[in-house]
């Protein structure tokens, strides 16, 4: 399973929260390298989603490319009504 960004940032906070308000020591310590842990997994997860946004956008651009090529006008139209259904 990936997790988002939000999700992943939104940890960071409650561990660094956690981390600050602490009594002891060691809770501090974990809390602290947990939110380091998130905030180097939502860095990932932002890569992996602006990836993911870049790839639709390139797919976008080669299906517009692929119907100015045949000459489609507008891809929405069909006199074959099943045409988008297959």
């Amino acid at each position: 399973m990936q997790l988002s960004s939000i999700h992943c940032r939104t940890q960071e906070t409650v561990q660094r929260d956690r981390a600050e308000s602490a009594q002891l020591d060691n809770v501090r310590i974990v809390a602290e390298r947990a939110a380091t842990a998130w905030g180097l997994e939502a860095i990932a997860a932002e890569k992996r989603e602006a990836r993911h946004l870049r790839v639709l956008a390139i797919a976008e651009l080669a299906a517009a490319h692929a119907r100015e090529s045949r000459g489609d006008e507008d891809p929405s139209f069909s006199e074959n009504p099943d045409r988008g259904l297959a």
